[in-house]
């Protein structure tokens, strides 16, 4: 019977290539998996949630012609500096759940039209991206909230590149969206639009500030 001697050269070599070829799958593996989820939060998730956006808006629509107060949004939102389409609904709310089917509204903020500031939040990327064009606004744009009963204008009195905040700064969400206005309060109808200030992962947000300029009572309704 033979000796079990050292591990031969050629051996050693085809250890090797067996570790470096598991390796070497488990790298492209991870690769196709990461891909793959770059692919859904970039792409996929626009898709559902712009489905999503236009499902929403179709359905406010048509409770309002029916009378009837929507099961969910507030209102619908329209920047005529991002398309004449641009229309995404308000839901109440500004978590992850929320913000991944319209724009969120600040549940503590003002009321569309009313004495107060009206915080509205979007993403820029992701979940349908309805603020990816928030740094093209510029001073004097509208804003355009349209309620069951009424559409108020808004406009907007800086640029959307201009104010650039921490997550922890709170004026944006103050009853008068003024750093130095920290306890006042309010006198007019204002609108504050809220959005990450850089495509991917960012501790900072755009700000831009607006006052309510005009308003246009509906045809009254009555609920059934």
């Amino acid at each position: 019977m033979g000796t079990i001697g050292p591990m031969t050269t050629a051996a050693k070599q085809g250890k090797k290539s067996r570790i470096l070829l598991v390796l070497g799958l488990v790298m492209v593996s991870v690769g196709i998996a990461l891909l793959g989820w770059v692919g859904w939060q970039y792409w996929g998730t626009n898709t559902v949630s712009k489905r999503a956006h236009q499902q929403i808006a179709a359905e406010v629509i048509r409770d309002w012609e029916a009378g009837k107060t929507p099961v969910e949004g507030v209102g619908l939102l329209r920047i005529p500096r991002f398309g004449e389409n641009y229309e995404v609904p308000i839901l109440d709310g500004d978590d992850d759940p929320t913000l991944a089917r319209g724009v969120g509204r600040y549940l503590e903020g003002g009321d569309p039209g009313q004495i107060g500031n009206l915080v509205l939040s979007g993403h820029r990327v992701t979940h349908g991206e309805p603020f990816r064009n928030f740094l093209e606004l510029r001073a004097g744009d509208e804003v355009i909230v349209e309620t069951k009963t009424h559409i108020y204008t808004y406009v907007l009195s800086q640029d959307g590149d201009e104010t650039r905040v921490p997550f922890t700064t709170s004026w944006p969400l103050w009853p008068v969206p003024d750093p130095e206005a920290e306890g006042e309060k309010p006198t007019a109808a204002k609108v504050t639009l809220v959005t990450c200030a850089e495509l991917f992962r960012t501790n900072d947000r755009n700000v831009v500030v607006g006052t309510l300029a005009k308003t246009v009572e509906k045809p009254n309704r009555t609920d059934p």
